[in-house]
């Protein structure tokens, strides 16, 4: 008998809207991951400590635990404090550092992990990734995805205006990333997952082409699902391919050369998005890196390295390390093959070039 369909694994819940962390009780108990509410709560010591406080009224019977920094040490301290209760699932209610965190500890004690996102900064809500600090600089792990994801509108708002701004970033690198995989796929057969592809890239043009700002609902609603999906698209593919190419690699470059100067993820991968894009020769792909340039400058978003705080050297610097971050991953980097000379020059064309205006 023919295989008609396949199984994939995603939340069994998505709550996008504004309020939504006030009926966390009730979605866990309906949901039927915790009819109780017996579950560990992980925060952080900022805005995740106000959250807890309103929420220990409507989860009388969970533990809450206060992690500080986005570390493999912190998410094994967590695991470790979290080990010896009983719980049902453990809910990370954070940043990206938190929920990458959560996920980490939640596969260590074999829980289902709910992620509560209080800012929109990139596509970690609901990814099997947990990119976290580690000895060595920064790693990527695999974690089963999270069981359920909650985004209130509300709790977005008071986040840093700029860290919403970088989830911009983030999913408009989505169309960088797509092209990268399609190239691997057609000059080295790497397989391809069709459906990954359009969570990835329907997630990118709702963002891209939406004419909303982040004051408006509307676009804030738009954005985190594109971040969900951007995460699903992932879980489907086995792989970070649909969601990461040449525009990761710059970004993690960064992160390893400039530890101290570096800028927030979304803000990094766009900027590397739009100058990948500038390394094809097809007109289209231009247009491609044309369309991700324009998005940025319209959410007032860093388009140049100058607007990232690195000077052309020290961005080409790390264009050129770039492929070292992802060995085996092949991207517009590694098939153009730019020795340090030509990948200066390109960096100059590309910050030469006439600025992206808004519409």
């Amino acid at each position: 008998m023919p295989l008609l369909a396949r199984m994939i694994t995603t939340p069994v819940v998505i709550d996008v809207r504004r309020g939504a962390i006030a009926d966390l009780g009730e979605l866990l108990a309906d949901q039927r991951i915790s009819t109780a509410g017996r579950v560990a709560v992980a925060v952080g010591p900022r805005s995740g400590a106000r959250i807890a406080e309103d929420l220990r009224t409507h989860l009388v019977e969970a533990d809450f635990y206060t992690v500080d920094g986005g570390t493999v040490d912190a998410a094994l301290d967590l695991a470790t404090r979290a080990r010896t209760p009983s719980y049902d699932a453990i809910v990370g209610i954070g940043g990206g550092r938190m929920i990458d965190v959560t996920k980490y500890a939640a596969a260590r004690l074999g829980l289902p992990m709910v992620a509560v996102a209080t800012n929109l900064a990139h596509d970690g809500i609901a990814s099997p990734v947990s990119t976290l600090d580690n000895d060595a600089g920064r790693g990527s792990y695999g974690v089963p995805a999270p069981i359920a994801v909650v985004v209130d509108l509300d709790v977005v708002r008071q986040a840093p205006v700029r860290s919403v701004r970088a989830g911009v970033g983030e999913v408009a690198s989505n169309l960088s990333a797509i092209a990268d995989w399609e190239l691997s796929h057609e000059l080295r057969g790497e397989p391809i997952d069709g459906l990954a592809v359009t969570l990835a890239r329907t997630a990118a043009e709702a963002v891209v082409h939406h004419p909303g700002t982040i004051a408006d609902d509307d676009f804030l609603r738009v954005l985190a699902e594109g971040l969900v999906l951007s995460g699903l698209a992932m879980v489907v593919a086995g792989t970070s391919r649909p969601s990461s190419g040449a525009c990761h690699e710059i970004s993690h470059a960064i992160d390893l050369l400039y530890p101290d100067r570096a800028c927030y993820h979304g803000e990094q991968v766009g900027v590397g998005a739009a100058f990948a894009s500038t390394l094809w020769e097809d007109p289209a792909s231009r247009a491609r890196g044309a369309l991700i340039a324009e998005c940025l400058a319209r959410h007032d978003l860093p388009v140049g390295p100058d607007e990232l705080g690195f000077s052309l050297e020290e961005f080409a610097a790390a264009v050129v390390r770039a492929p070292d971050t992802r060995p085996g991953r092949f991207t517009i980097l590694e098939h153009r093959d730019l020795d340090k000379d030509a990948v200066m020059a390109a960096v100059h064309d590309y910050a030469a070039a006439e600025p992206a205006q808004p519409e």
